[in-house]
């Protein structure tokens, strides 16, 4: 278990304003550095959840700490926001979405938890913003800042934006690739330093920036991150259409150090909240800042990335020998990414729901996401147990790789299954194991292949001569 040893006289008094997915995590790993920690949100069913130690999202590792953390006396949530009255330090981790009716971020949320704290900051303290924001958001906060609270300018406001990949929270956390410090004086400098000293002394490099350079270090870094992944989709596009492997282009180009093989994995592409959102809003913010040609491409990157769900959808339609209408189709996988309960903006379900509109008759199984995925498509059918998803289907698509996917039998889906036809839209499985279990085995970007063959009843559509089966 993780754990940063330090005196009590090192320790500081710090509030979380905002408790979601980033505000949480927040939390609970500043208590594990040894300070006093305060959440505070205006949901008071979030609140009442953390304060009786339970997660609202699933996170590995994330509970353990959460109980630990309580019980220890130095983590603490209320809807009070004069609960963060004398703490060093405020660090606002409050939702930007994306506007409903614009590619722009949604401040509303983050401006209204100032607006909340401000009133109670009568001492000198600093406030660190961690929230992804466009350009010039500190410093319209920072004068908001030093005009609404008691303390003036000894108020004083930061930068420091997260990182965090759903899934690995806790460890990107404590041990990120980097800490970035947008600070416009050394003090708060100094406190930032003091609050992260032991992941500092760990050897964790830290960057000190002005705070709009740190303000656009989270959008660039994001960006590039979708450019990257929507890249290699793009070449899966180049080799449907030439019969070239785009696995095998993906491994060539990893040895060139230039390049690196992370996020050169092919697929149905990246969702979640924070990459498709965030890349909008900072193309819609330079083209209000007059430099919108600078990041043109980037509406090219977000394109790339929805078609990939159409074309994954496209590739089902082609295995069903183009209609969908009554063909009972398996989708593995509902939250955005494995590990992770979130649905916001996810491949897998978009593309469930696009093969249910299509008349397909569609059941989601995903290990964590069940629920909110219910919630958020009722029209849709789920299963309880993987074994229980594929039962009876005529086609298995993987848009989600969980590990208990990847590591599934062939030959035991297959004698669970009507046909052994399987769509994988991460190119997480072994191809050969598939296809020599008798799989017709599909991925974007890669050559099909026929499948060994197998028992009468268990083949593919090819096979089976396109006879649709009665309901």
């Amino acid at each position: 278990m993780i754990n940063f040893p330090r005196r009590e006289a090192d320790a500081l008094s710090l509030s979380v304003i905002g408790t979601g997915y980033l505000g949480a995590t927040h939390a609970v790993c500043m208590a594990l550095l040894g300070h006093s920690v305060v959440g505070i949100d205006v949901d008071e069913n979030k609140i009442r959840s953390l304060a009786s130690g339970t997660l609202p999202f699933y996170e590995p590792g994330l509970q353990e700490l959460l109980h630990r953390m309580l019980a220890c006396g130095r983590l603490s949530f209320s809807t009070d926001f004069s609960a963060a009255a004398g703490a060093d330090i405020h660090f606002l981790c409050v939702g930007t979405p994306q506007m409903p009716d614009s590619p722009a971020a949604d401040l509303r949320f983050l401006d209204g938890a100032l607006a909340r704290l401000a009133p109670h900051l009568d001492r000198a303290c600093l406030v660190a913003g961690k929230s992804t924001v466009p350009i010039g958001t500190a410093e319209r906060l920072a004068a908001f800042l030093r005009s609404s609270s008691p303390a003036g300018d000894q108020a004083e406001l930061a930068w420091n934006p997260e990182f965090l990949r759903e899934g690995h929270a806790v460890e990107d956390t404590l041990h990120p690739d980097r800490l970035v410090f947008g600070v416009a004086s050394e003090w708060a400098r100094d406190r930032l330093a003091a609050c992260y000293a032991p992941i500092i002394a760990d050897g964790t490099p830290v960057v000190e920036t002005d705070p709009a350079t740190a303000e656009l270090v989270k959008a660039a870094a994001n960006s590039f991150l979708a450019t990257k992944i929507s890249y290699i989709n793009a070449m899966a596009e180049i080799c449907e259409a030439t019969g070239a492997d785009v696995n095998q282009l993906a491994t060539a180009l990893s040895y060139d150090n230039r390049i690196g093989g992370r996020f050169l994995t092919p697929g149905l592409g990246f969702g979640g909240g924070c990459l498709p959102k965030d890349i909008r809003a900072f193309t819609h913010r330079a083209r209000e800042l007059g430099v919108g040609q600078a990041v043109g491409f980037l509406q090219e990157v977000d394109a790339i990335n929805q078609r990939r769900r159409q074309r994954t959808v496209d590739l089902i339609t082609e295995m069903a020998c183009g209609d969908l209408a009554g063909v009972h189709v398996t989708v593995l996988g509902a939250a955005f990414k494995p590990d992770s309960d979130d649905i916001r903006d996810a491949p897998a379900l978009d593309v469930a729901r696009m093969l249910h509109q299509a008349g397909a008759k569609v059941t989601v199984f995903d290990p964590k996401a069940m629920d909110n995925a219910r919630r958020a498509y009722p029209d849709l059918a789920y299963a309880d147990t993987l074994e229980a998803a594929v039962t009876g289907a005529e086609i298995v698509a993987l848009l989600t790789e969980w590990d208990v996917f990847r590591r599934a039998d062939p030959a035991a889906l297959g004698a669970l299954v009507q046909r052994r036809n399987i769509v994988d839209g991460r190119h997480a499985l072994d191809a050969e194991a598939y296809r020599a279990a008798g799989w017709d085995y599909r991925a974007l970007g890669a050559p099909s292949k026929l499948p060994a063959p197998v028992s009468q009843g268990q083949g593919s559509f090819i096979a089976a001569a396109h006879v649709a089966e009665p309901v």
